[in-house]
C-alpha cells in the first residue's frame, strides 16, 4: 500500500502545481477592458445638405426630404436630421411640405418624426387658399400618406382659424380628422372668390 501511494505522490504533486499555476495565472492576468463602444450612442456617418427622392413605378417623384445636416446612429439604426424639410407630391391637387427642427427617421424608412416648430403647409389650388398647420411633434408615414400627431394644433386658412388637440391627415383623401378641444373662426369676408363658371 506504502509503495502506491509513494508511486502516486509525484502525479499529485504536478497535478497541485499545474492547478495552483493556473489559479496564480488568473490572479495576475490583467482584466479584459469593457468595450468602449458597448452601449454607447455614437454615430456611424454624417451628411450634410441632405436631398433625396422617393418614386413611384412609374418614375414620378412621391416625395423629397432635404434637410441641413443627417446623422446615423447604428445602435438603434435612427437617422436624425436637422431642419428637415419634407414635401409629398403624391397629391394631384396640391403639394404638401413640412418642416420643423429637427426630424427623427426610422430605420427602414417607414416613419418620420418630426420636432418642435413644425409647420405644415398645403398649396392653394383651385379656388382654395393655402392652408397652413403649425404643431409641436408630427409623426409622418410617407408611403401612406398620413401625418398625425396627439398635440394642440393651430390650423389656418385665408378665412379660417381653427385650433385643436390632436389630429390625423391623409393627404390623398384630403380628409383631416381633429381629436378634441376644438375651435374655431371662420370670416366668409376673407374666403377666396370663386371664379367664373365654376
Amino acid at each position: 500500500m506504502l509503495e502506491r501511494l509513494t508511486a502516486l505522490f509525484p502525479f499529485a504533486l504536478l497535478a497541485s502545481l499545474a492547478v495552483l499555476t493556473f489559479w496564480l495565472d488568473r490572479l495576475v492576468e490583467p482584466a479584459q477592458p469593457v468595450s468602449q463602444t458597448a452601449g454607447r450612442h455614437d454615430p456611424d456617418y454624417m451628411v450634410d445638405k441632405l436631398k433625396a427622392v422617393r418614386t413611384n413605378e412609374a418614375g414620378a417623384v412621391v416625395y423629397t426630404l432635404a434637410a441641413e445636416r443627417m446623422v446615423h446612429y447604428p445602435d438603434d439604426d435612427t437617422t436624425v436630421l436637422t431642419l428637415p424639410r419634407f414635401v409629398s407630391l403624391r397629391s394631384k391637387q396640391a403639394p404638401v411640405t413640412i418642416t420643423a427642427r429637427e426630424g427623427l427617421l426610422s430605420g427602414n424608412g417607414d416613419n418620420v418624426y418630426f420636432k418642435e416648430d413644425v409647420t405644415v403647409t398645403r398649396a392653394a389650388y383651385a379656388d382654395r387658399s393655402e392652408m397652413v398647420m403649425r404643431t409641436t411633434y408630427l409623426h409622418v408615414i410617407p408611403d401612406d400618406n398620413i401625418a398625425k400627431t396627439d398635440r394642440p394644433v393651430t390650423i389656418t386658412d385665408a378665412a379660417t382659424v381653427v385650433n385643436a388637440v390632436g389630429l390625423e391627415m391623409n393627404s390623398d383623401t384630403r380628409i383631416l380628422k381633429l381629436h378634441s378641444r376644438v375651435q374655431g373662426t371662420y370670416d366668409p369676408n376673407l374666403a377666396p372668390k370663386k371664379s367664373a363658371g365654376k
